[in-house]
């Protein structure tokens, strides 16, 4: 009968769907598969992911969200409507309030396309809040004290790091280095060091399967395929995860400068409790083998995976709208 409040987490990468009082009920690739001609949506999700890089001339699937903000305003608002119906959460008079997530230094007329995109694809109420802080309640930070929590988010197109206290952010800084980077890095790695081109998708799983951003933290081979760049013929490489690690090399330490000046900038009594409790890092890039413990080394402070970090910003959604009033800002 009635609508339920639903957080959306909307990234680059993923779109994270919490529902209250269900839990995070959908998560599922940003990706949009669309016929050329038409513009007609073909498969959204997971089965468009599926086809990145093997469709044929007239369908073609595209991410419609680039480093945490929307480049397609169309294609996201049918993305994001047919995620909302396929949950069935509209009510018969009523529709869902809507929390949705963006990074924290993006333009106002950026802000306005997520809102009104939101609105569009069926929310009656549409509430922006900042990623960080959503992550920082979904790792189980309780950032509502006067005391200091530093998370670092590290999502697909954005690496979103800041300070929170008293329920707000003090400093944060927004880079766009971040898993799409990762992919890219190791893609033209390869494309230089063995004249091998592959695609976006074989770079993401030797990103999962073999990276690691710390000196001599792992030590794993991989074989991968994909077309010769001198012959046009398909080939087979074996790579290390010591030549990840160097190819790796220049991105990550963007996301470390990135952390330091946000310590810098950060009053001297905050910066006392973030060594007592230390720096969460949230998002899908915190699972790259090596980040917790390079950040560690690097800022000289104790730097914890938050529990899922996956999941961080969609419970962290979860969690604002059980408390609206207390939480959230139209």
């Amino acid at each position: 009968m009635f609508s339920k409040d639903i957080g959306i987490d909307l990234g680059t990468a993923n779109v994270l769907i919490h529902v209250k009082g269900k839990g995070i009920v959908l998560n599922e690739p940003s990706v949009v598969a669309l016929d050329r001609q038409t513009r007609r949506v073909l498969a959204v999700g997971e089965e468009a992911r599926q086809m990145l890089g093997r469709t044929p001339g007239n369908i073609v699937a595209i991410r419609p969200l680039k480093d945490g903000v929307i480049a397609d305003f169309d294609v996201t608002e049918a993305m994001l409507k047919h995620f909302i119906n396929k949950l069935n959460v509209k009510g018969m008079f009523t529709k869902p309030r809507i929390l949705i997530c963006c990074p924290t230094n993006i333009t106002s007329v950026e802000q306005k396309a997520i809102r009104e995109a939101a609105e569009k694809s069926g929310g009656k109420k549409v509430f922006l809040e900042e990623e960080p802080k959503v992550a920082a309640i979904g790792a189980g930070m309780d950032i509502f004290q006067p005391s200091g929590n530093m998370v670092v988010d590290i999502g697909g197109g954005t690496t979103d790091v800041a300070v929170l206290s008293m329920g707000d952010i003090v400093t944060s800084e927004s880079i766009k280095v971040a898993g799409d980077v990762f992919d890219q890095d190791i893609l033209q790695y390869i494309k230089k060091a063995y004249k091998l081109l592959i695609g976006e998708r074989t770079a993401e799983n030797i990103k999962i399967e073999i990276a690691t951003v710390y000196p001599q933290g792992r030590s794993e081979t991989m074989d991968i395929r994909g077309r010769d760049m001198v012959t046009g013929l398909p080939r087979t490489i074996t790579i290390t995860s010591e030549e990840i690690e160097g190819a790796l090399h220049e991105s990550v330490s963007v996301i470390i400068q990135a952390c330091k000046n946000v310590l810098e900038k950060t009053p001297p009594e905050l910066s006392a409790d973030i060594i007592d409790r230390g720096v969460i890092i949230t998002g899908g890039g915190a699972l790259l083998h090596g980040m917790d413990q390079l950040l560690t080394d690097e800022l000289k402070v104790p730097v914890f995976l938050a529990e899922s970090p996956m999941d961080c910003v969609a419970i962290g959604t979860g969690i604002m709208l059980d408390n609206m009033p207390k939480t959230l800002k139209r």
